[in-house]
């Protein structure tokens, strides 16, 4: 049978049937308005069909497997951010925004064929039975997982399990001539969506921000506590490859960044009216100069604090155009435990704009929406300002009448473009060939690198041990090869990377590789040299 054909027809009356299900159990995807119950008869054409096929059908079938598909293309008709997440995915689909899942709390990496744990988490179930970072996990429950090159998620799915529930493993470590068996009891591992806060430079402090999950205001006040304590008058904050999360803690952080009443957010849907969000007047970061950095996959959640930032003229936005992601969804639980993402607003910024960017209906459209990305780069805008077209030429005005615009993301106030261009260094930091290299070098100074708990260990440690010597040969045996003039002009960029890698196998982890990329890191830079602008400014 040729299901689209046989699915188009039900489309518009599929939509009559999802509604039945609003109202049923809400997820907390989105803190927004709550979805009104619909009022709807009982019985419409689609769910006659679907009984008289369940009931009088000549075979034995699953109903299951004719509705799932009917939902999944039925939602391509409406935007691409509305989707379906059957049973078996929606408990893992939700667990980055939970900010905890049950596992054995390790980071791992394949090296050739074979898993190797990079991170131990602190005070998690492996740590408690003497996991170590190097250790190679060679069997899981008594199956051979070495030398299989099984993928990143099925070893997941391996080690990951009811907290309680346990894993018997085996690891090989340095300078054991036996296999070491090890029973890990799975527990509550704790995700963190700000892996990175210090003091960039003694009066600037530096946060990464890689979501907005259900803990991140309250990481965000522990951060930004001690680095107040720490001497911070200047806030760095990086929302670069943040696709967003949770509405209410984009709202709740973002009123930490103002010591007046401003508007932050409205939204509005067709069930739901306006509803301004305001910041409440006492934000503990209220009196810092702020810049935010932005990029390409800067989406959602994080495209509303870095518009009211923008509007409010709070602070500056530096780096390239966000994703441009205006749309609010709500997680609907349904029957049989699957989730309806499903689109129920639009959000504006305090100016009035919205940011989303246009959008097809239908496959070919979401396929399209997504390749938007690379058209950018293919049309120059990551390498210019210049190349940035808006999508709505309304004119906006901030509240000091600054002109913006809306229609395909937050357009920065300065522009920064792309960190590297040349297809050797692409080729040499895209490529596991990096990665697969820090990890032989860290095998041989396991003990060393096991032993650096703070950034001055760190960098002590790369005074004595310079691991970029041999890194052209590798990349050479590796087919990457570049001109002499290639190797010279990367050679500090690459050697940066390699050392990154090197400070992620650290106790250090997040903030080992961040504090050594920062260093080079093209827009943190620029945000170090404005904020050392104002200061001179000031002090005139």
């Amino acid at each position: 049978m040729n299901n689209k054909k046989f699915l188009r027809p039900l489309l518009t009356l599929a939509i009559v049937l999802l509604a039945l299900y609003v109202g049923t159990r809400l997820g907390k995807v989105f803190s927004t308005p709550k979805i009104f119950n619909v009022s709807l008869p009982s019985q419409n054409n689609l769910s006659a069909v679907i009984d008289y096929i369940s009931k009088y059908y000549v075979d034995s079938i699953d109903i299951k497997d004719i509705t799932e598909p009917m939902i999944v293309e039925m939602l391509k008709e409406l935007d691409p951010h509305s989707v379906y997440i059957p049973a078996s995915e929606l408990k893992s689909s939700n667990e980055h925004l939970e900010g905890h899942f049950d596992g054995i709390g390790v980071t791992f990496n394949m090296l050739k064929d074979t898993v190797i744990v990079i991170n131990v988490v602190s005070g998690g179930p492996s740590s408690k039975v003497g996991v170590e970072p190097g250790d190679r996990i060679i069997t899981v429950n008594d199956s051979v997982i070495a030398g299989k090159k099984i993928a990143d998620e099925s070893i997941k799915s391996l080690l990951r399990g009811k907290s309680g529930s346990k894993v018997q493993i085996k690891v090989q470590r340095k300078g054991v001539n036996e296999l070491i068996p090890i029973e890990i009891t799975r527990g509550k591992v704790i995700l963190k969506s700000i892996d990175v806060a210090y003091m960039i430079t003694p009066n600037t402090g530096y946060i990464r921000m890689v979501e907005f999950a259900q803990n991140t205001h309250s990481e965000f006040l522990e951060a930004i506590e001690k680095l107040h304590s720490e001497g911070m008058t200047n806030l760095i904050l990086d929302l670069r490859y943040n696709l967003g999360g949770f509405l209410e803690q984009a709202i709740k952080i973002t009123s930490e960044l103002f010591s007046e009443k401003k508007l932050i957010v409205y939204t509005e849907g067709q069930a739901f009216p306006r509803r301004n969000e305001y910041s409440k007047g006492n934000g503990k970061c209220g009196s810092d100069s702020l810049i935010v950095l932005i990029n390409e996959h800067s989406a959602s959640a994080s495209e509303i604090l870095a518009g009211a930032v923008q509007d409010n003229d709070r602070g500056l936005i530096v780096g390239r155009r966000s994703f441009g992601k205006g749309l609010v969804q709500q997680m609907i639980e349904l029957p049989d435990k699957s989730g309806l993402r499903l689109t129920i607003a639009r959000y504006y910024t305090p100016s009035g704009r919205s940011i989303q960017r246009p959008y097809q209906h239908g496959a070919s459209g979401v396929v399209e929406y997504y390749n938007d990305l690379n058209l950018r780069g293919e049309n120059g805008e990551y390498d210019s300002a210049d190349s940035i077209r808006p999508v709505d030429t309304t004119k906006y005005y901030t509240s000091k009448g600054k002109i913006v615009y809306g229609g395909g993301g937050i357009t920065p106030d300065t522009f920064v473009p792309h960190e590297y261009n040349s297809m050797y260094i692409r080729q040499a930091i895209n490529n596991r060939v990096m990665r697969d290299y820090a990890m032989e070098f860290g095998d041989r100074h396991r003990s060393e690198l096991n032993a650096i708990t703070d950034l001055t260990q760190l960098e002590q440690f790369f005074k004595k041990n310079n691991p970029c010597t041999e890194f052209n040969d590798y990349l050479n045996k590796k087919g990457i090869k570049g001109s002499d003039k290639d190797i010279q002009e990367s050679k500090t960029l690459i050697d940066t990377y390699i050392k990154a890698n090197i400070g992620q196998l650290t106790p250090l982890s997040d903030l080992g590789s961040t504090y050594l990329l920062n260093k080079l890191d093209k827009t943190v830079l620029k945000a170090l040299e404005i904020i050392n602008s104002q200061i001179s400014k000031a002090n005139v």
